[in-house]
C-alpha cells in the first residue's frame, strides 16, 4: 500500500503558508519516502458568518511541485470540475503530467463548500449533475484524444487534445465522493476511487462496501477499481480531535502504522495521510510511523511466497 501526504495550503490552523514554507515540506516528503503529495481545491473557507479563510490555488501550487520534485506522485483531493471548463481541465492535466513525467493523479469532485461558489460566482445548483458532464468529457479527451458531446452545462465540439502528454490513456483518473450518483460515475469513469476522515480503519467499511456494490450494478469488477482513503493524522495521542465531526488516527508511531496495515488490510491501495496541524515536526513524525509500517510483514506478500 502506498502512503501519501497532504500539504497545507490554507490559513488552518494558523498563518497562510508561503510557498517557499510549501516547497520545503513537498522536497522534505520526499527524502523521507512518501509516495504522494496532495493539494486540496478550494477558493475560500467561510462558516457561520465567521471571517473568511484563505488557501492558496491548487493546480498553480501542484504544478510549480513538479519541478520542485522529482520522484513523488502529486494528486489533488479533489479538484472541483465547477471551478474549470471540463475541457480545459483535461488540457491542463495533460500539460502537467508530462511536466511531471507521468506523475499526476487526477482527483475530480463536485464540491461541497456553497459560500465558495457563491462568494466566486460559481453555480452551485445541480452539482452532481454537472459532475457527471464534465467527467465524461475529462475522460473522454484524456483517454481517446478527442470528444464531441452536448450536455445540459457541457458541450464540446470537435475537441481534440493535442499533444497528448506523456501516457496515452492520460493520468489515472480519482474520484471523491460517497453519494449514489458520485459512485455511479465512479463505476463508469474512475480508474481510483477515494473516501476519507473515516478514522480508524472500521470507520472505512461501510463506504468500502457501498463502492464495490456500485461497481457490480454497473457490471464492472470491483477489483478493477483501486481504492485511496484520506485520514486525518493527530500525532502523540491528543485526545481532542481538532474537528470532533471528523474522527482522527492518532497515538505513537506504532499505533499509527498498525491503523496503516488496518486500511492495506482492507484492500486500500494508496493511503492519504492529513496532519493535523501541519507543519514540518508533524510531518517527521507521521514519517516515523510511515518507516515503521514499512517494517510489519505484509499478509499478502506471505501468500505469494507460499
Amino acid at each position: 500500500m502506498k502512503v501519501g501526504i497532504t500539504l497545507p495550503l490554507a490559513e488552518y490552523p494558523g498563518k497562510q503558508p508561503s510557498y517557499e514554507e510549501i516547497r520545503a515540506l513537498a522536497r522534505q516528503a520526499e527524502a523521507a519516502g512518501f509516495d504522494s503529495l496532495w493539494c486540496f481545491d478550494h477558493l475560500l473557507f467561510r462558516e457561520g458568518g465567521e471571517p473568511a479563510e484563505g488557501i492558496w490555488e491548487c493546480w498553480t501550487t501542484l504544478s510549480a511541485l513538479a519541478e520542485a520534485t522529482a520522484r513523488i506522485q502529486l494528486g489533488t483531493l479533489v479538484l472541483c470540475t465547477a471551478f474549470r471548463n471540463p475541457a480545459v481541465l483535461a488540457k491542463m492535466a495533460a500539460t502537467l503530467d508530462s511536466i511531471s513525467n507521468g506523475r499526476l493523479i487526477l482527483g475530480l469532485g463536485a464540491g461541497w463548500h456553497q459560500p465558495e461558489f457563491e462568494a466566486f460566482g460559481i453555480d452551485f445548483a445541480d452539482r452532481v449533475s454537472r459532475f457527471e458532464e464534465a467527467v465524461h468529457v475529462i475522460a473522454t479527451l484524456l483517454r481517446t484524444g478527442k470528444a464531441d458531446f452536448d450536455g445540459r452545462f457541457s458541450w464540446v465540439h470537435g475537441g481534440e487534445l493535442r499533444p497528448r502528454g506523456v501516457r496515452p490513456a492520460g493520468p489515472p483518473l480519482l474520484i471523491g465522493g460517497s453519494g449514489p450518483r458520485m459512485l455511479r460515475a465512479t463505476a463508469r469513469h474512475a480508474d481510483l476511487w477515494n473516501a476519507c476522515w473515516f478514522g480508524a480503519p472500521s470507520g472505512f467499511e461501510p463506504a468500502l462496501r457501498a463502492v464495490g456494490q456500485a461497481c457490480a450494478a454497473a457490471g464492472r469488477d470491483p477489483s478493477t477499481l483501486r481504492i485511496t482513503a484520506g485520514v486525518n493524522v493527530v500525532r502523540g495521542g491528543r485526545a481532542d480531535p481538532p474537528d470532533p465531526r471528523r474522527p482522527v488516527l492518532t497515538g505513537t508511531p506504532a499505533d499509527l502504522a498498525a491503523a496503516f496495515a488496518g486500511y492495506r488490510d482492507l484492500g486500500v491501495d494508496h493511503l492519504v495521510c492529513n496532519p493535523n496541524p501541519h507543519h514540518a515536526a508533524a510531518q517527521r513524525a507521521l514519517a516515523d510511523a510511515l518507516r515503521c509500517y514499512r517494517s510489519l510483514p505484509d499478509p499478502t506478500e506471505e501468500e505469494h511466497l507460499r
